[in-house]
């Protein structure tokens, strides 16, 4: 597996002004529950999901009024060519998450790796997974820089992360987060949410397809509602809020048009896979046309684990 061994670069005072980003948030409401990889299929008649709210400002062709306040940042730009010594820094992706009221951390994780010709348009977001972890494919890894900006400090809210790989205890970064940023590695380093405040109910849980918005009764709330009916409500300050941006990093733009067209098909990947597996002497194989069988998923999973990082806190998953 790829990884960058120094700690993500540390950027204070981002923004002259963090009240832009603000505007941002409120023309781009509402946000919902976190689903994804995490949790691939929610009930929404059950309260379940916490308060982890989710939202996409730019990626691909698509990209939200304004986005260019990140996209366009250049001591991100800066901080990534400068962690990964490389001179071609690609922006493509911002999202935004807003939590409270997490008893619990979020999950330990490296964030979804990215190959060219394989990504989450076209391949099973766990099969991805595998292919970062088996590294049978990190000739077609784009390497992804990752900045995380926070925008207010909350009670609790930390973020904690293994830039020295998952065998080792993680560092944390907390309190003093308004309005800096951490620039690294978060395809190949594990990373983590502390638990958010407020703590006084413990995790408040709502539905899949709730909505967080401004209240817009004059009171400056944000509240969640499912069905017309709110269930919470707090300043926008009292909200944990984190905005990310992602790029594709090239060493020279020379690089990046040598590997342009060194591309990976799905028949590529199953018979990668399959070499190895017959190396081994497993009976498992791979068919390109049952990539997404959640049985070989967890057969694979069996020859290709992945790692579990030492000192990760319980998760709002877990179970």
């Amino acid at each position: 597996m790829f990884h960058y061994a120094d700690p993500p670069v540390l950027l204070r005072d981002v923004f002259d002004d963090p009240a832009a980003v603000v505007g941002l948030l409120e023309r781009n409401a509402p946000y919902t529950p976190l689903g994804g990889w995490f949790r691939p299929s929610n009930d929404d008649a059950l309260a379940t999901s916490p308060m982890w709210f989710q939202n996409d400002w730019a990626h691909a062709d698509f990209a939200v009024e304004g986005v260019e306040l990140f996209t366009q940042h250049e001591r991100f730009a800066e901080a990534a060519r400068r962690f990964y010594g490389a001179e071609v820094v690609i922006p493509h992706t911002v999202y935004v998450n807003v939590m409270a009221a997490m008893a619990a951390c979020g999950p330990a994780h490296t964030d979804n790796p990215v190959f060219r010709g394989r990504n989450r348009t076209n391949t099973p977001m766990m099969l991805l997974r595998s292919m970062l972890w088996c590294g049978l494919f990190d000739r077609w890894v784009i390497v992804q820089a990752t900045s995380i900006w926070w925008m207010n400090d909350v009670e609790g809210g930390g973020f904690s992360y293994w830039p020295d790989g998952p065998d080792k205890v993680p560092q944390h970064y907390v309190g003093e987060m308004a309005n800096t940023a951490l620039v690294g590695d978060n395809h190949g380093m594990f990373h983590q949410v502390e638990p958010v405040g407020p703590f006084d109910e413990g995790t408040r849980l709502v539905n899949a397809s709730a909505e967080l918005a401004p209240a817009n009764d004059g009171t400056g709330d944000w509240a969640v509602r499912h069905e017309g009916v709110e269930s919470y409500r707090a300043p926008l300050d009292a909200y944990r809020v984190s905005v990310l941006w992602k790029a594709d990093i090239y060493s020279t733009e020379a690089e990046r048009r040598r590997v342009e067209d060194d591309t990976l098909s799905l028949d590529d990947v199953a018979r990668i896979y399959n070499e190895d597996l017959t190396a081994r002497g497993a009976d498992l194989r791979v068919r390109s046309d049952r990539l997404d069988d959640p049985g070989l998923l967890t057969a694979l999973a069996t020859f290709y684990p992945e790692a579990v990082p030492v000192g990760a806190g319980a998760s709002i998953f877990d179970g």
